[in-house]
């Protein structure tokens, strides 16, 4: 009897980390899900903004050497993803591609202009940034450029709605790790609370409190760890399934952005779930033994 009952207080000593961990790696996982889903609308809005064609018209003047000299500026910005010449021949394809081509019925000569298309990164697709570059290129290409031009009310539109939305992503996100913080903590210490006799006999026996926080401690690391794990395969299981019913979503597929997802749930599983144990046993160790109960 005194065997079975050793037996079944051992086992009551022992905490329930099974629980922990998987509720851990619940919070984990929604924290995934929420900066995936977030990060892939930051890059929808880039690609958006990306391909915005920007043109500059050519005068019929202009001398092939000049015509090469603004094409090679242009293209040596850094902010400048690609650039095309587009001769008149190229604009009727074009034309003729996008549109009704009935028009050459009427029109014998080619009325459309040559031209210099090209393509700016994200962050400098905005009315100020493309306003220096025009500036620039009709003051230092006097006779070539004929006209400067990109679509301005999309422009605005797309860098003010860019701007609330960041807004709104920032605010978003400091709420939602206060949130996360929050429910690993209290997960984790609900799981301690199965422990606090076990610290308590420790300390009253002469243990130290570094003997008795190192082994916690570690197990703490470990199930960290395993809870990130386990969020993280079931991140990558939720991505590709979503992906499944909507295949454009995959163009948004960004290395960088799942590094910066997977490296978030590491640190803050393992984090959150060291101090949270860390701080559950000091407190345990500097409460009274009649307060445990």
């Amino acid at each position: 009897m005194s065997q079975f009952g050793k037996s079944a207080s051992s086992k009551r000593s022992k905490p329930s980390y099974g629980y922990a961990i998987i509720g851990v790696a619940l919070v984990l996982f929604l924290f995934g899900i929420v900066g995936w889903l977030f990060l892939n609308l930051k890059k929808s809005g880039e690609m958006f903004r990306e391909n915005i064609q920007v043109h500059a018209w050519i005068t019929p003047s202009a001398a092939p050497k000049q015509i090469d000299s603004l094409q090679q500026y242009i293209a040596s910005r850094p902010y400048v993803k690609s650039t095309e010449y587009v001769t008149k021949e190229k604009a009727v394809q074009k034309w003729n591609t996008e549109n009704d081509s009935s028009w050459k019925k009427f029109i014998t000569n080619n009325p459309l202009p040559e031209s210099i298309d090209f393509y700016v990164k994200a962050d400098y697709m905005d009315k100020d940034s493309l306003g220096v570059l025009s500036n620039y290129l009709q003051n230092n290409f006097p006779g070539v450029m004929s006209e400067f031009q990109y679509p301005k009310e999309t422009v605005g539109y797309v860098s003010s709605y860019t701007k609330y939305i960041a807004a709104a992503i920032l605010v978003f996100a400091i709420i939602l790790s206060i949130i996360v913080i929050v429910s690993i903590d209290n997960t984790i210490r609900l799981a301690m609370y199965s422990n606090r006799f076990l610290i308590k006999t420790m300390q009253m026996v002469g243990a130290t409190r570094g003997f008795i926080a190192k082994p916690l401690n570690v197990r703490a690391i470990i199930n960290g760890l395993i809870s990130a794990i386990i969020a993280i395969i079931a991140i990558f299981g939720f991505i590709l399934l979503v992906e499944n019913f909507v295949p454009w979503l995959r163009l948004l597929r960004d290395t960088n952005n799942m590094i910066l997802i997977i490296g978030s749930i590491l640190i803050l599983g393992i984090t959150i779930s060291l101090l949270s144990t860390h701080r559950s046993v000091l407190k345990y160790l500097q409460m009274k033994l009649d307060d445990l109960y």
